[in-house]
């Protein structure tokens, strides 16, 4: 089977399998079984003469040849898309820019950006999804989005080793603060020491390093009181208020958190940074992702 003889579908079956990282997880997006997502993979790997997906323990990685049929694929399924909404007597695409953002940049950044954007060029519409910086880059790599804000931590490590390195910009860069119910000892104070932290219940979410854990503070000695497991950030800081425990915020969310929240600054040991990151493939940005891009940066400078 010569390669230019593979269907749209299976290529649709491979960049879903690349942005979810498993075959499971695209087969529940597809809505398909296992099996039949293991078929149209293998079917493209024989046609391409090569293994275009490396499995592992943790998923699935793209091997270089795989990353050769993601790039093309992307666009080809673009136009197959923009060919079937023109057919169907819908309006183009090209006002679309697709924005893919971690959770708490939600709270502040994206809402400030994307008003910016409807009130300064109408015409453009800006669509969002929710993921984790892990998601979000697989998703830029199979073409679903055009934009992504991610978070990073020292040492501000790439996002993933993948070819070509995404062009990557520093929207912000925040020390990490601390949230206390308002009732709390610790609430007393505007700074308190690191050592005041130990043996304290932790309100927190698993981050993509299973030892660690998105919510208490870095570094501290011995194994963590994780009172709450919970991935979102407002629920977190609904059970802060609730007196359930403590939790880790960045400092650009202090202006959002609920009522019975008290932020405060933590002294001793090394300065917690946290950077958030609008990553994009390279490349020149079509118009929309451009303005969009734009606002992103002055909805950063804003926030201070």
């Amino acid at each position: 089977m010569d390669f230019t003889d593979v269907s749209p579908a299976a290529l649709r079956v491979f960049r879903e399998v690349a942005e979810r990282g498993t075959f499971t997880a695209a087969a529940v997006a597809l809505g398909y079984t296992q099996s039949a997502v293991s078929r149209q993979i293998a079917t493209l790997e024989r046609a391409a003469g090569s293994r275009l997906l490396e499995r592992r323990r943790e998923g699935v990685a793209l091997t270089a040849a795989g990353q050769v049929v993601l790039r093309n694929a992307a666009g080809i399924l673009d136009q197959l898309d923009a060919t079937a909404r023109e057919l169907a007597g819908l309006p183009a695409a090209g006002g679309t820019v697709r924005l893919g953002w971690f959770p708490s940049a939600g709270a502040v950044l994206l809402p400030r950006a994307i008003s910016s954007v409807r009130r300064t060029h109408p015409a453009v519409t800006v669509t969002t999804r929710e993921g984790s910086t892990p998601a979000l880059v697989r998703a830029l790599r199979a073409g679903t989005i055009d934009l992504a804000v991610i978070a990073s931590a020292p040492p501000f490590r790439p996002p993933d080793a993948e070819s070509p390195a995404l062009k990557l910009e520093t929207l912000a860069e925040r020390s990490l603060r601390l949230a206390v119910p308002a009732g709390h000892p610790l609430a007393a104070y505007d700074s308190v020491d690191v050592a005041d932290l130990r043996g304290q219940r932790w309100i927190a979410g698993p981050a993509s390093n299973s030892e660690l854990w998105m919510g208490v503070w870095p570094g501290l000695d011995g194994r963590p009181v994780i009172a709450h497991t919970v991935r979102d950030w407002l629920a977190k800081l609904q059970l802060v208020a609730a007196g359930a425990g403590l939790t880790t915020i960045s400092a650009s969310l202090a202006s959002a958190v609920p009522p019975g929240v008290r932020v405060v600054t933590v002294r001793g040991g090394p300065q917690e940074l946290r950077r958030i990151i609008l990553a994009r493939l390279p490349g020149r940005l079509p118009e929309p992702a451009a303005l969009l891009a734009a606002a992103l940066r002055a909805a950063a400078l804003e926030a201070g």
